[in-house]
């Protein structure tokens, strides 16, 4: 009887081992890791096109460099599954993502391979900077190598790490992963040259063969080299991201075929010999080996997940487009993520009106203060993490000139899975701090169209934020409107006021009190900046007022409750909500429970105060 052949990939324990297999068993490994990935992904959810298609890559980049002694920093950390897979922890990765589990990203806490935990866009060239720097300063012999995709150079972050490693001439690699998507098209100037290179395979052998020609014309002397120089320099203009880079003081050298392991691990190898910034352009393709991911444009090529009928956003995409056919000056602006936003919709029936301007959120938010300038309304839709990087241009640019650009954040609050780095915990924080700013948050599919519809019509900056999970249509009684609270039921003990999707919690606790005797008015905020006088006065009749939000508690709408009851009544209040901390993946309303941020934890606090 013939023993089953034990799988390549488990014996790999560490990046090492990869450089004791041959050309055949690399690529047997290579298919190994598609297929743990696709089953992985297909159970727990996650990023599958990205890490597909960096299997080769990141194989090349293990075996040239030896980390973690040398530094691998992964920007937007989505497409280091593979690298999870070869730094030890294989045996944990059917757990990923999952309560307790490996992260969907880098994780410090997981392994010393882990540098940074980064799930935003564009910043590893600037990690890769201050580290080249430290271990310079120090005498430090480590290599640091950035792995950034073409997505990620849409976002200024990144054109300021490249300017600043040119200017210091610091030994960095940076790993170019072109597929020609971000999280959708990716959207750029740079990126469009890089579109022209894949297209163009005999690049290479018509860049040295011109620059050849340049350096056997018959010139003597010092004109001799300038002239040569100038004549390199006008051939690399051909050709755009040559010059670009080497512009910036950082070499340029490729492309190379980013599924040709032995091709990259060649040039990784060669540029150890050199000094100062190398940039490696390798091209890949999202997806790799399965059909499904290969074959869809958008959305499986990102992220697992899709716009799913009857959520949050869903209400809004479907708003969107009702409004852009009564209002043909309402715009659409987004960074990078039409679809997740759900602004397909409404760029499917009015192409010319909606503007992805790349990963660049800060960019975003002043150019829709432009266009609100110019006369359109622009909705300015973003993850409700990503707007926080923007939050400068949110105050200075939006609302110091007093603009009525609508932000409409998805994702806000816990969202759980992904981790640390994507619950949008600051956006009511921050943005309250916001002078003239409106903040809306729906509890139901209907209440987010009716605040779109107001949103529209302010004449001063507004936003709207709403969970992840689904959103529950609307009950009973007439659905909010304006800028009013909503008296959802009148009692005379406790006053409960649940903002966005904690007025089910709200709800729910209510009931369990009135079985025991505690009769209690139920308020949904709506609006919870400003709120409500009438819902204020009336909270200040009850015994004790109970405010509860799935941001952070620290500064946030619970807080100006308490400071306005306080202006009329001793009613204690009690605030609750996220405390300051970075919590960790698991199940939104799992998190929410372990926060005692749910029904049975309002009625303990109810009874405790009572």
């Amino acid at each position: 009887m013939v023993e089953p052949k034990t799988p390549i990939l488990d014996t790999i324990d560490r990046p090492a081992d990869l450089r004791e297999l041959d050309r055949s068993e690399i690529q047997s490994l290579c298919a190994e890791i598609r297929q743990l990935i696709v089953a992985t992904v297909e159970v727990n959810g996650g990023h599958l096109g990205s890490n597909l298609g960096a299997v080769e890559l990141t194989v090349a980049i293990h075996r040239a460099f030896d980390s973690p002694k040398d530094v691998i920093l992964w920007d937007t950390g989505h497409q280091s599954y593979v690298h999870k897979l070869l730094t030890g922890r294989r045996d944990q990765f059917s757990g990923l993502r999952t309560p307790g589990g490996l992260s969907g990203y880098p994780s410090r806490s997981e392994s010393d391979h882990d540098w940074i935990e980064n799930s935003h866009a564009s910043t590893a060239l600037s990690y890769a900077h201050g580290l080249a720097t430290a271990f310079e300063q120090q005498g430090i012999d480590r290599r640091v190598v950035a792995v950034i995709g073409d997505g990620s150079l849409t976002g200024g972050m990144a054109f300021e790490g490249l300017n600043n490693l040119g200017h210091s001439g610091r030994n960095v690699t940076i790993v170019l992963n072109d597929n020609g998507r971000s999280y959708a098209p990716t959207v750029s100037m740079l990126s469009e040259s890089l579109m022209r290179i894949r297209n163009n395979p005999i690049y290479m052998r018509r860049q040295a063969r011109m620059e050849t020609i340049a350096e056997s014309v018959p010139w003597v002397g010092e004109v001799l080299k300038k002239s040569i120089d100038a004549t390199k320099a006008a051939i690399r203009h051909m050709w755009e991201p040559p010059a670009f880079f080497e512009q910036l003081g950082v070499r340029y050298i490729g492309p190379y075929n980013g599924h040709d392991f032995e091709a990259v691990e060649e040039v990784l190898n060669n540029i150890k010999e050199f000094d100062g910034p190398t940039v490696v352009h390798v091209m890949t393709q999202k997806g790799r080996g399965y059909g499904p991911a290969e074959n869809d444009t958008i959305k499986n090529m990102h992220d697992t997940s899709v716009m799913k009928p009857g959520s949050y956003t869903a209400a809004f995409s479907e708003k969107m487009v009702e409004l852009g056919k009564k209002h043909p000056n309402l715009v659409a602006v987004t960074a990078a993520m039409p679809d997740s936003t759900g602004l397909l919709p409404f760029r499917e029936a009015f192409p010319d009106r909606l503007y992805d301007v790349g990963i660049a959120e800060q960019h975003a938010v002043t150019m829709a203060t432009g266009l609100a300038m110019g006369g359109l309304r622009p909705v300015v839709a973003l993850y409700a993490t990503f707007l926080t990087r923007a939050i400068d241009q949110v105050n200075l640019d939006v609302a110091l000139h007093g603009q009525p650009v609508v932000f409409c954040l998805d994702r806000a609050g816990v969202t759980g899975d992904d981790g640390a780095s994507h619950n949008g915990l600051l956006d009511m924080v921050l943005l309250s701090k916001v002078p003239n700013m409106t903040i809306f948050a729906p509890s139901s599919y209907e209440e987010l169209e009716t605040m779109l519809e107001t949103a529209v019509t302010l004449d001063g900056p507004s936003a709207i934020r709403w969970p992840k999970t689904n959103a529950p249509r609307h009950q009973a009684g007439p659905v909010g409107e304006g800028m009013s609270a909503r008296l959802v039921s009148e009692g005379t003990d406790v006053c409960l006021i649940g903002v966005g999707k904690m007025l089910a919690v709200v709800q729910e606790a209510a009931e369990r009190l009135s079985a025991d005797g505690i009769s209690c008015t139920v308020w949904d905020p709506r609006v919870v900046r400003p709120l409500d006088s009438l819902m204020i006065t009336d909270a200040s009749k009850h015994r004790l007022v109970v405010s509860i939000e799935d941001g952070l508690r620290d500064g946030g709408v619970g807080a100006t409750v308490r400071d306005l009851v306080a202006e009329q009544s001793p009613t204690p209040v009690v605030v609750l909500g996220v405390p300051t901390i970075h919590i960790q993946h698991d199940k939104p309303d799992a998190i929410l429970a372990d926060l005692r941020l749910d029904a049975p934890g309002v009625v303990t606090e109810v009874r405790k105060h009572l």
